[in-house]
Parts: C-alpha cells; sequence; structure tokens
C-alpha cells in the first residue's frame, strides 16, 4: 500500500484574517505544518505517508464564482487571486516539503484539489497514480467546502480516503456535519 497526505487550501484568504476565513484556520496551520514536519523529518514517530501534496485556490478571472454581492454558496467575495498575498500558503505552514502543489480555478470556480494541476501540468489523479499510490488522507479548509469535494473525488478516483477531521475546520457547524455525514456515505474514513 502506497500512501499520500492531500492538504488541501490552507491559505491566507482562507485563515483569520482573510477575505473568506474559516474560524480555526491558522490552528490548522499550525497542526498540519507540525505533522509534516515530524513526516519530513523521519523517524520511528513520524506518519507513514509515502507522499505529501498540497491544493491552492488559483483565481485569475473565475468568472461568477467571484461576486460583489455573493451568495456563499455559488459565488463569493474575491479571494486567491493570483500575486496577492491571500493565495499563498498559511505562514505557519512551511511548504518545503510539499513534492508538488496543484493549483485549481484559474478561470472557473474549483473546489476539489482533484481538479488542479501541478508545475508540470499533471493532474492530482495522474501525479498520484504515477507513484502507485492507492491510499490518501485528505485534510485541510474548508471542511464543507473543498476539503469535502477533495475527499469525494478521491473515492470516485478509486483511491482508499480517510479524512483526518481533526486537521479540518469548517466553514459552519451545519454544512460541517451534513458534509462528514456525506463523505461516510460515499464511504470516506472519517477519523
Amino acid at each position: 500500500m502506497v500512501r499520500a497526505l492531500i492538504v488541501v487550501d490552507v491559505q491566507n484568504d482562507f485563515c483569520e484574517g482573510g477575505s473568506l476565513p474559516v474560524t480555526g484556520g491558522a490552528q490548522v496551520a499550525r497542526d498540519v505544518d507540525a505533522l509534516v514536519q515530524r513526516w519530513a523529518a523521519g523517524g520511528p514517530d513520524a506518519p507513514d505517508w509515502d507522499h505529501v501534496v498540497a491544493t491552492k485556490d488559483h483565481h485569475v478571472d473565475p468568472g461568477a464564482h467571484w461576486s460583489s454581492d455573493p451568495d456563499y454558496a455559488t459565488s463569493w467575495p474575491v479571494h486567491c487571486e493570483v500575486g496577492t498575498d491571500g493565495e499563498a500558503f498559511h505562514p505557519d505552514l512551511d511548504p518545503t516539503p510539499f513534492e508538488a502543489v496543484f493549483l485549481k480555478g484559474r478561470h472557473e470556480a474549483a473546489y476539489s484539489g482533484f481538479e488542479g494541476h501541478d508545475a508540470d501540468g499533471a493532474s492530482l489523479t495522474d501525479w498520484l497514480r504515477g507513484r502507485g499510490v492507492t491510499e490518501v488522507e485528505v485534510c485541510g479548509l474548508a471542511t464543507d467546502h473543498c476539503v469535502r469535494a477533495t475527499a469525494l473525488d478521491a473515492v470516485r478516483a478509486g483511491f482508499g480516503t480517510r479524512l483526518l477531521t481533526g486537521l479540518c475546520a469548517g466553514v459552519a457547524p451545519e454544512t460541517t456535519t451534513a458534509a462528514l455525514a456525506e463523505l461516510e456515505a460515499h464511504g470516506v474514513d472519517v477519523a
């Protein structure tokens, strides 16, 4: 079994102080960083992932996905605009250990990391399959949006999928609870 961690959208705009903040986002950044750094250092207490990758919202002009009057369901305030600090990883998350970063949503709405591509143009699915990955663990922001979409697409792509709920934060309790139930119903191991 070859395992990978997918860190979803731990970016400034999704943390406190950003344009679409998730309560607890900065803490998720710190907690994910601590675990990824332990993995990178190796040793007997390191997580047993074979690969660690990340995704980023990466918008140039996503059309109706951005709105000056957002409905917070299909349209949102301007966020993760390429070239802005909001698009960057949170400063408490060191991206150095990430083997690849998958950028999504340049000119459209994109929620799942599986919609993104790395610097060489590879999709997340192709990148994982090219390395023999069979199992993924997913964490990041936000549980009820991009984490949910990424975990569902991981299952659809045939990967055994586990959600690390302690390394996630959701936008709202009701939508987070619904997302977790949906993920479990689709075969995600909600840990």
